[in-house]
């Protein structure tokens, strides 16, 4: 869904970049998968420079960058609401993923749950980068990237 006017190229990168907080953030619940799946890990080889950018500076750099995209990109009503839109779904995607990480250490002391965390953490890797996938490709074609739930949560905060 292409509404509130049309999409330049230099709009549909700078809506692709916000996905790479959920991507970065995500790849944590994707150690074990990737571990077992070696070749798979070729495909998120490009990450990790910027993984260790974003590791260094500490979950106070990282929560005001969180803030800073927050402030500085959703709530500026000069930066087109297509670039908007995917920021705040992008942002919406790592609290979803800050909530699974809390949700996973109240789970990893439970004796013999060893494999359903390994089950539950490939899930959310899986559900992850499906879900940046999908947006990414949405959004270079130039089209809303429409999560149920998600995206309908986006509408209400993006005007």
């Amino acid at each position: 869904m292409t509404w509130r006017g049309s999409t330049t190229v230099s709009d549909r990168l700078f809506a692709c970049l916000p996905y790479l907080l959920p991507l970065i953030d995500g790849l944590v619940f994707g150690s074990i998968l990737l571990a077992q799946f070696p070749p798979l890990q070729l495909l998120f080889l490009p990450l990790l420079p910027v993984k260790a950018i974003y590791d260094s500076i500490g979950q106070i750099g990282q929560l005001l960058a969180f803030f800073a995209l927050f402030l500085l990109v959703v709530r500026n009503e000069k930066i087109s609401h297509f670039i908007r839109f995917n920021a705040m779904q992008a942002i919406l995607l790592d609290i979803i993923i800050f909530l699974c990480s809390i949700l996973l250490k109240i789970l990893v002391p439970i004796p013999g749950a060893g494999f359903a965390i390994e089950t539950v953490a490939n899930t959310i890797f899986l559900g992850v980068v499906a879900s940046v996938v999908y947006s990414v490709i949405q959004s270079l074609s130039g089209r809303y990237a429409e999560i149920p739930a998600i995206s309908d949560a986006v509408h209400m905060q993006v005007r």
